[in-house]
């Protein structure tokens, strides 16, 4: 079943890292619209977050992961309005919900993961992600 898993996690990945390619993703440049920055920085941050989740690994490495990017957006929420900061704070709390979540993660490789809890948690830094970046182009 682990295998299975691994696999599903892989290929997702794959498509999350590919859809940041083609998005324009990867490093960040100095861009003369903040908008601009403050989306290439919520995309990295939620296909890093989301990737973290779907390669597993140590519990502990995966939410440390996970609270490191819930820190970036925090950061990044200082750095914007009102309207923007809101949805970066749904984002910071779906990231800290998905670190709880990996901290109940079994530490034996081959045991079973939820991967519907998984899926789930990744969704909802998805749209997270999303909103918050649909909100700084609607300012």
């Amino acid at each position: 079943m682990q295998r299975i898993m691994t696999s599903t996690a892989l290929v997702f990945a794959g498509a999350l890292l590919l859809t940041g390619c083609t998005t324009g993703g990867g490093a960040t440049t100095p861009s003369a619209d903040p908008c601009e920055t403050v989306q290439s920085e919520v995309r990295d941050i939620s296909n890093g977050a989301q990737n973290a989740l779907a390669a597993g690994g140590d519990p502990a490495d995966v939410q440390s992961t996970l609270e490191d990017y819930s820190v970036r957006v925090t950061e990044l929420g200082e750095t914007t309005t009102d309207a923007v900061s809101t949805e970066l704070e749904a984002l910071t709390g779906a990231i800290d919900d998905a670190a709880e979540f990996a901290a109940t993660l079994p530490s034996d490789p081959e045991a079973e993961v939820d991967s519907e809890a998984v899926a789930g948690h990744q969704a909802a830094i998805s749209d997270a992600a999303t909103a918050a970046s649909e909100a700084c182009t609607a300012e």
